[in-house]
């Protein structure tokens, strides 16, 4: 699989860890993973109140499925993020450099009014394309 980033000079540079957009040339197998949230493999939540602690969990996470795929953190190419303080963008995006070590997948984020759970405070969905590659 060949993924880069797409940079034009008419949009402005990204002001957190994601790409304008993300091409991907691929044969491979597409993987949508669902929303993942702070909740832990034993089904406790991670880092109550404490986003830096639910966003490690959230991107291990995705790890964890994108891998149980077949593939790595590397083969994502897009993801949603639902925060519930926009204020925590720096921090969010301070944590996902740490996961996201080559070029980072195209990306939304959004504040959000509730979850699922009271103590969610971020949700991440994503798509991987994986070339190649089985379970």
């Amino acid at each position: 699989m060949s993924k880069h980033n797409v940079i034009s000079p008419e949009l402005a540079t990204p002001n957190g860890h994601f790409s304008q957009a993300t091409v991907v040339e691929s044969r491979g197998r597409m993987v949508f993973i669902s929303g993942m949230t702070a909740r832990n493999k034993d089904g406790g939540i991670t880092g109550v109140g404490n986003i830096t602690a639910q966003t490690h969990q959230v991107c291990q996470n995705l790890k964890a499925a994108v891998e149980a795929a077949g593939g790595t953190l590397s083969d994502i190419c897009r993801v949603d993020v639902y925060v519930r303080n926009m204020e925590d963008f720096d921090a969010i995006h301070e944590v996902r450099r740490q996961y996201f070590t080559s070029e980072p997948p195209a990306s939304t984020m959004v504040e959000v009014s509730k979850f699922v759970s009271k103590d969610y405070l971020i949700e991440i969905n994503a798509i991987a394309i994986l070339d190649g590659q089985t379970p």
